[in-house]
């Protein structure tokens, strides 16, 4: 391959993940307390990413009828470390099931950072500056679709907790 030609994002992003996996590290440091702390620098520049791919379900699905909340950086039930974004709407409540979410974790056992949405599995999680956090966003743009589509399906079906097909909003 060329140096000459850039990388896609995502690529450079799984190169840095399959190379912290070969080198036991994450972001160039090998304990668990300093990986942690570049984990809890991450979640800040990846909060305005995960807020808006959850917005904009929000505004063209649920007719800003949803609330997105997020938790900041606390201990995860394994005692691991977590952040967690959620975006919850009445029809979704009234059905019983969980919000639209997309999680970061460091899992206890981990080696380093995953992604993850409240349906689908994990994604790596490898960023250290704002340029890779914002290279992210179609990443969490397509958890959070992925999981608003599971979220149906778990009612078989029912789309009745998207207020824009009620409405008859199709695109």
């Amino acid at each position: 391959m060329s140096t000459q030609t850039p990388l896609p994002a995502s690529t450079s992003a799984l190169l840095r993940h399959f190379a912290d996996l070969r080198d036991g590290t994450h972001g160039g440091v090998r304990s668990r307390g300093d990986k942690e702390r570049l984990f809890a620098e991450a979640v800040p520049l990846l909060d305005p990413h995960a807020r808006q791919a959850l917005e904009e379900i929000n505004t063209s699905l649920l007719l800003g009828t949803g609330e997105v909340t997020a938790t900041g950086v606390r201990r995860s039930p394994d005692g691991g470390t977590e952040a967690v974004w959620a975006l919850s709407w009445p029809e979704q409540e009234a059905a019983g099931i969980e919000p639209i979410v997309i999680r970061a974790y460091f899992g206890a056992g981990f080696a380093h950072p995953h992604l993850q949405s409240g349906t689908v599995g994990d994604w790596p999680l490898n960023v250290f500056d704002e340029e890779q956090a914002a290279t992210e966003l179609p990443t969490l743009r397509a958890m959070a679709a992925a999981d608003i589509h599971n979220l149906v399906f778990q009612l078989g079906g029912d789309v009745r907790i998207i207020p824009a097909t009620m409405e008859g909003l199709d695109a």
